[in-house]
Parts: structure tokens; sequence; C-alpha cells
């Protein structure tokens, strides 16, 4: 079966082709790889490997997160759609874990254990936030991150990580993929709360791992921090998050 992978560079063509390169090096395939360039940018992507096809669409106008691999979607023909960012880097091949995980017609969607260059576990799993737990953990007194095994077969966080989340073609059509409204941030958070209303868990497979080389200059980005908090709030007026605050309420009493 057939994954199609969709990558988002924003300039970042060194990131993506070292990518392009590990999975032309680690993985098996079959591969369908659809890289999207959200701005111009020079690039030597098409050279990238000879295993698998690598398509490439440059973008007239930027869009957000959600649109790009909504989008990407749309050209898939795979019948399993993964989303993962540039900056991801792997060591061995991570998706006949993760196929095997979303195998399960119960998994909506399955990430992998993400490491730092240090091989220190990352936050890629999470509970859901709630506006209590973000100020409490804006002063140090809490953080939502769900703890694992790296060991187990599998675990089931509240949502992983928008940096690599594999799906079957046919979940993700059916919850309409990304909600394009948010256009940077949370889109991962609404789509796991939509995966599991709908009756699907959401999985996180620590025996699949990747490297997560981050740079984080976002975090020092006015216009980054205005889009953090544009999606945190359209996240907890949702439908989706009441309805899971719901579910949760009753499940206490």
């Amino acid at each position: 079966m057939t994954i199609s992978l969709s990558i988002v560079s924003h300039r970042q063509a060194a990131h993506v082709l070292a990518l392009l390169q590990d999975l032309d090096r680690y993985c098996q395939g079959p591969l369908e790889i659809l890289v999207t360039l959200n701005v111009p940018e020079a690039h030597a992507l098409s050279a990238a490997g000879d295993r698998f096809p690598v398509h490439i669409v440059t973008n007239n106008v930027p869009t957000g997160f959600g649109a790009n691999h909504n989008a990407a979607f749309a050209r898939a023909v795979g019948e399993q759609f993964c989303v993962l960012n540039p900056d991801l880097r792997l060591r061995a091949d991570p998706f006949p874990a993760m196929l095997a995980c979303v195998a399960d017609p119960q998994v909506g969607v399955c990430g992998p254990c993400v490491l730092s260059p240090e091989g220190d576990v990352e936050d890629s799993a999470r509970e859901f936030p709630t506006p209590r737990a973000i100020i409490a953990k804006a002063i140090g007194r809490y953080h939502c991150v769900q703890p694992f095994s790296e060991d187990a077969d599998r675990v089931y966080p509240d949502w992983v990580a928008g940096m690599f989340m594999l799906f079957r073609t046919s979940v993700y059509r059916a919850v309409r993929g990304f909600d394009e409204r948010y256009h940077l941030y949370y889109e991962d958070v609404d789509l796991c709360a939509r995966l599991r209303l709908a009756g699907y868990e959401v999985a996180l497979c620590p025996r699949a791992k990747v490297v997560h080389d981050a740079r984080r200059q976002s975090r020092h980005s006015p216009r980054h921090f205005a889009w953090h908090l544009a999606s945190m709030a359209r996240f907890f007026t949702s439908a989706s998050y009441h309805q899971i605050m719901q579910r949760r309420r009753a499940a206490r009493v």
C-alpha cells in the first residue's frame, strides 16, 4: 500500500532535502512524496532521490498549515496519508510499526516517538489543553505532556503533534482533514478532538522514532504569537472542545 507524504516548506529547502534523503535511505515504500513550497525558494528537490516520486507545488500566495496539507491530500493517491514537518530526520524506517498501528480500525491517527537531536523524548503526546492548564503551565506549575514507555507497543494520548501524523486516507477524508480556519497552531489538537468525537482512538507508537531538529525561531515572532493566541481562542470556543469536556465531566460522575 502506498503512503502519500505531505511536506510543507517555508524557505526550508535544505531541511526538506535532508528529509527526502533520509526517506530514500531508510524507507522501503512505496511512498508518494508531495512537497509544497509555501513561498517561492531556490531548491534542488527534484533530484533528491530516485526511489520515490517527488511532486513539487509552489504556492502563489502563502497559506496556513492545514490548508497546505489539505491541498496535498486532494492530490494524494495513497491508501495512507502522512503529514510531516521538514525539520525531521530519520535514523530508521518508522512506517512498519506505524502502519501496523493504523491498521487497527479503532485508530484514527498515529504519531511516532519524537526525539531531540540529543536523544531526549520530546512532548509530542499530550493531554487536551484547558484554559486553566494553560495558565498553570505559563507559571510553571503544570505541564500537559502524557508520559509513556518507549518500549510500549502503543499508547493513547489525547492528541499527537502535527509534526508527524499518519492516517488512513479514508479516515482523513471522513473527518474532512484539518480545519483551515486555524492558520497555524492547534489544528492538530482540533483534528484529534474531532477524531475522538467520531469514535476513533489517537495513538502514539513509541517503537517508531524520529528526530526533531527544531530551531524554534518562531517563539520570538510577534506574528506567530498572534497566530498562537488566535488559534487557542478558536479551539477553546469550538464545539469540539466543549463536547470533549462534556464527555469528561460525564465520565467523572
